[in-house]
């Protein structure tokens, strides 16, 4: 068991306290006539009122560097809601949806998506993948009273930032993946290490983790280079870690890692010369396919969450045959029925009550592992705790799941990873 020292901040609106990054149309349903009594909202945000109709919004990668991660959390989140609308829907109605593009930093996309999915009323927003897109449309979002989600976010600045109680994550806070990570490196004799990492909060924040971890562990990080994901060229970055001559080198990125993996192979610094680590951004089974067979054999990487289960994945393809990547379908499967569920305790589909109750849904009751299961139990006027996919999913006070789950996979010379990890590490955030 990994152990974490604890980071708190309040949540103004969870009225219980409480880890295992990154397309497709807009659907809806509007039908029946019954309306719910929201709880006076216990936050600063707008108190946004329901109209009897829960609306999620989708935040999701069509395009741009986490593109690779759209279809598996677009179909988490479409699985969730044809369980759940064949179960009743929630508050006696089908629950609409709309979908957008998250896109990344290097575009407005985002924004003119959350300002579409506020006029159709969303109620919660699932998205965005990219930590830094998240964080540019936070404030908008919660502002407008409307619940956050992610299901792909793990900078540890979510853990502390301003978000009025609003906004929540099924995947951990990359403290627990940088650990798990610099633990690993490590433990497979690399004494000397090179860290490639993007400039963002996503990739800064889990290099710092990683970084840590192989120094308190006897390892030596020899050379750090925090690049520009935009950059047209690697050569110079590359060259600084050639300088050093790494045993480990660990890349931290998004979709511009096959550049970098290029430009490695270029300078003499192949993967079966040196070992390569990476991480849930760029551990892809579409981003090398296209390379010389055997350049990512042996390359190790980690991402947040236990293995989608094989039954999970028979029924995602049933949703979307084409899926070739699992990666955060757990999570954005057990976002939008937390958020059905809470909605359902609250009686309410207002978004300050859904966040009011999603702590609540997740933890103490009495276990429940499908949308039907535990909303038969709520109408009979039990305490639930939802089970998820993705893991226990209970969230603390910071919105964080409070436990998790690190897979550590194995690329082949197919240049794809091994769906099926070669080991499963659970960490207690508040322990």
């Amino acid at each position: 068991m990994i152990r974490i020292a604890p980071v708190g901040r309040a949540l103004a609106v969870v009225a219980a306290t409480s880890l295992a990054l990154t397309a497709c149309g807009g659907g809806g349903g509007d039908t029946a006539t019954q309306t719910s009594q929201s709880a006076a909202p216990a936050s600063s945000a707008p108190a946004a009122q329901g109209d009897g109709t829960l609306t999620l919004g989708t935040l999701l990668p069509q395009t741009g560097s986490l593109a690779f991660l759209g279809p598996p959390e677009f179909a988490g989140v479409d699985l969730a809601l044809k369980e759940i609308n064949e179960a009743g829907g929630v508050l006696g109605k089908p629950v609409a949806k709309f979908d957008t593009d998250s896109g990344d930093t290097t575009t407005n996309i985002a924004s003119q998506s959350v300002d579409k999915l506020l006029a159709q009323k969303a109620d919660a927003i699932i998205g965005a993948a990219s930590s830094s897109v998240s964080e540019s449309v936070i404030d908008k979002i919660t502002g407008a009273g409307v619940v956050h989600f992610s299901p792909a976010n793990t900078s540890d600045k979510f853990t502390t930032i301003a978000d009025k109680g609003l906004y929540f994550r099924t995947s951990p806070p990359d403290k627990l993946q940088g650990r798990v990570l610099g633990d690993l490196v490590v433990a497979d004799g690399n004494d000397t290490v090179g860290i490639m990492a993007m400039q963002d909060s996503y990739g800064t924040g889990l290099a710092d983790q990683v970084q840590k971890t192989v120094t308190d562990g006897g390892g030596e990080v020899v050379e750090r280079v925090d690049y520009d994901p935009k950059a047209a060229d690697f050569s110079a970055d590359v060259a600084k870690l050639k300088a050093k001559n790494p045993k480990g080198i660990v890349l931290i990125g998004f979709e511009e890692t096959a550049k970098v993996v290029q430009e490695l192979v270029k300078q003499g610094l192949p993967a079966d010369k040196h070992k390569w680590y990476m991480v849930d951004g760029n551990t892809s089974n579409t981003n090398y396919i296209k390379m010389p067979k055997g350049t990512l054999d042996g390359v190790k990487g980690t991402i947040p969450g236990a293995a989608a289960p094989e039954e999970f994945q028979k029924k995602l393809l049933s949703v979307n045959k084409d899926l070739e990547d699992f990666s955060y379908a757990p999570e954005s499967y057990d976002a939008a029925n937390l958020i059905a569920l809470a909605a359902e305790a609250a009686k309410s589909d207002a978004g300050v009550d859904i966040a009011a109750k999603l702590a609540e849904v997740s933890k103490g009751g009495e276990k429940c592992t499908s949308f039907k299961a535990c909303v038969d139990l709520l109408k009979a006027g039990k305490d639930i705790d939802y089970e998820g996919v993705s893991g226990p999913v209970e969230f603390n006070e910071a919105g964080d799941p409070a436990v998790a789950t690190i897979g550590i996979y194995q690329y082949g010379d197919d240049n794809k990873y091994a769906t099926k990890a070669l080991e499963y590490r659970t960490g207690n955030i508040a322990g």
